[in-house]
């Protein structure tokens, strides 16, 4: 990729470019949590954006997309949102770096991805994470990481329509390779944890299904997590989000609050603390009990949350009929990505069988991708 990039680059702006990138994540566990003021446990993976950028002494920026073959220029003024939509990611970094008294200059870059779109790997994330270190480092600013996750959120937010949580950008910023990071949603405290699963391999397995309930699910479940939060507020009123609930005292108000909104608390309650467990779980180099609460995670999101789909119980069984040490639904569910746990003596027969199986339960082909834990936003 890097060759490609470099070639692209000296064709169109000449010499004299430095590379930076920034990685894709996946979420171990923690699912549905950061709006809950919980935990979640993301890190960096081996496939994101990388490019190519120099400074061309203007006031504009020239952009190549290699992998939608498009060009793109624009100003740094702030009436000047491009009308392609893929820009506006690099353009958003740009006014959220000056918002915050830094400086970006003119300047020309190519850049190029491997992050699968669609799988829920945060590719957005990458491409805003790796313009903001490298922004931030040509131009001498001196924003520490959080600001440059910050930059990318706001990014989502400001410009791109996406009113998303902090934990892409923040994985994407802070990774490090062969740790994830435990970070608390509601204090922003984080801590690095050690995942180096020798004898065992990470693979996403990518129904290529997206189910339409998928929005307007999401803010339903929201609600029903707020309603169950304000009811336990009422005896306990240093209950600010869920995640500050004891499980005991959810069913305190259980009869004073819908049976949906009581089982919607029940897994978020349940997923804060397997969050905890998976932590020490990795201390101990436990990989089995990290596997079986990846299974809790799945039944409670099938089944309690209710965010799974048909192609992903389908998968997350067979892993566990094939003795898969863990398995479950990544990301906000009902489509996506299954993430698995597997021993390498398993590994190539579970993937043939998953394959061979699903496309002959769903009429078309899953996608398989291989992640290895690896360091977030950089120059080259």
């Amino acid at each position: 990729m890097k060759e490609k990039i470099h070639s692209k680059f000296t064709s169109l702006f000449g010499e004299g470019g430095v590379f930076y990138a920034a990685a894709g994540r996946i979420n171990l566990i923690g699912e549905h949590t950061d709006y809950n003021g919980g935990y979640v446990f993301p890190g960096a993976i081996d496939k994101g954006i990388m490019a190519e950028i120099k400074p061309n002494g203007t006031d504009k920026v020239r952009l190549f997309a290699i992998d939608r073959d498009e060009f793109a220029e624009f100003s740094l003024a702030e009436d000047a949102l491009p009308g392609q939509h893929w820009p506006r990611y690099i353009y958003g970094v740009c006014r959220e770096i000056e918002k915050r008294g830094g400086k970006v200059a003119g300047f020309d870059a190519v850049f190029a991805g491997d992050v699968p779109l669609g799988a829920g790997l945060s590719s957005s994330a990458a491409l805003e994470s790796c313009f903001a270190y490298a922004l931030n480092d040509l131009n001498g600013n001196g924003m520490d990481l959080f600001t440059l996750a910050r930059i990318g959120q706001s990014t989502e937010h400001n410009y791109c329509g996406v009113k998303c949580g902090i934990m892409d950008q923040f994985a994407s910023c802070f990774g490090k390779a062969g740790q994830l990071i435990r970070l608390n949603c509601k204090t922003l405290e984080y801590q690095y944890f050690p995942f180096n699963p020798e004898g065992y391999k990470l693979v996403l397995l990518d129904t290529c299904v997206k189910h339409l309930l998928a929005d307007s699910a999401y803010n339903k479940r929201r609600e029903s997590c707020e309603r169950a939060a304000a009811a336990i507020r009422e005896n306990h009123p240093e209950v600010e989000f869920l995640s500050d609930a004891k499980r005991v005292w959810l069913d305190e108000v259980r009869d004073r609050i819908p049976e949906e909104d009581f089982i919607r608390a029940e897994y978020v309650i349940g997923e804060v603390q397997r969050v905890l467990d998976v932590c020490d779980a990795l201390d101990r180099g436990d990989y089995e009990t990290v596997g079986e609460m990846m299974y809790q995670t799945h039944f409670g999101l099938s089944r309690l949350y209710e965010v799974s789909c048909p192609e992903l119980d389908f998968l997350a069984r067979l892993a566990r009929k094939m003795d898969v040490t863990g398995s479950r639904v990544m990301g906000g569910g009902f489509g996506g990505c299954t993430i698995n746990l597997v021993k390498d003596e398993l590994y190539d027969s579970f993937v043939a069988a998953a394959a061979e199986q699903y496309k002959e339960k769903f009429g078309h082909e899953l996608k398989v991708y291989d992640v290895v834990i690896s360091d977030g936003a950089r120059k080259l």
